[in-house]
């Protein structure tokens, strides 16, 4: 009977060496009418160097626990498009691959609208089937504001948004309005912030910045960590 039960309790009890995975992270990219194919490669590209980044590649490793990323772009009511499907982070050459991907990816839309919360509703949907995380997040760059389809505010009430914070990147020069709509109709959940990028010029830098505060589950004020410098 001992042996038994032991042998349950063996089976039952967590691999030894297992990571738990401490975040499923979800990054929703604008493709709409909006952004023109010279700003569609800046962000397109300003993802894959912030991911390959020292700052946010240590985020990811160092953490004490597994990141699951997926990616997908957005622009009307149903023109949002997987890019990356779920995938866990463990190791260097997981990032590299994921950065890969996207360096190499063709573009899925050009000339639609801006369905913010049919595109939050895709992301909500897609969160659904990620990897058992601590927390998740998603994680929605834009450089206008809803002109297509219900309103972000209308998919948090009718889509399975409980565990889920929306952070915002708000790419300014496009729209004046993109920030006051990013802040008071986007972000969502507890501890969700807004980043801003001067132009898609500006994008790689504000994707580091967020990818690490995001990973590391930073309070406003402890931004990227500055380099030594010789005592």
């Amino acid at each position: 009977m001992t042996r038994a039960l032991l042998a349950l309790c063996l089976a039952l009890a967590p691999v030894a060496g297992a990571a738990q995975c401490r975040l499923a992270l979800l990054l929703a990219l604008d493709v709409s009418s909006s952004v023109d194919a010279r700003e569609y490669a800046l962000q397109r590209d300003g993802v894959a160097s912030a991911l390959v980044s020292d700052s946010v590649q240590g985020a990811i490793l160092q953490g004490g626990g597994a990141v699951a990323l997926g990616i997908y772009e957005w622009s009307g009511r149903r023109q949002s498009v997987v890019l990356q499907d779920w995938v866990t982070l463990r190791s260097a050459a997981d990032i590299a691959a994921v950065a890969e991907r996207l360096r190499g990816a063709s573009r899925s839309f050009r000339r639609f609208p801006t369905a913010l919360g049919y595109a939050l509703g895709f992301g909500a949907t897609m969160m659904q089937r990620a990897p058992e995380c601590d927390r998740q997040v998603i994680d929605v760059s834009g450089d206008g504001i809803t002109n297509d389809g219900f309103w972000p505010q209308l998919a948090y009430r009718h889509f399975p948004f409980e565990r889920i914070t929306v952070n915002g990147l708000a790419v300014l020069g496009a729209d004046p309005a993109v920030v006051d709509h990013f802040e008071f109709e986007v972000l969502h959940g507890p501890g969700a912030f807004l980043e801003t990028a001067e132009g898609y010029e500006g994008y790689a830098r504000a994707m580091e910045r967020k990818l690490y505060r995001e990973i590391q589950d930073r309070v406003v004020g402890q931004g990227l960590p500055r380099p030594e410098t010789p005592g």
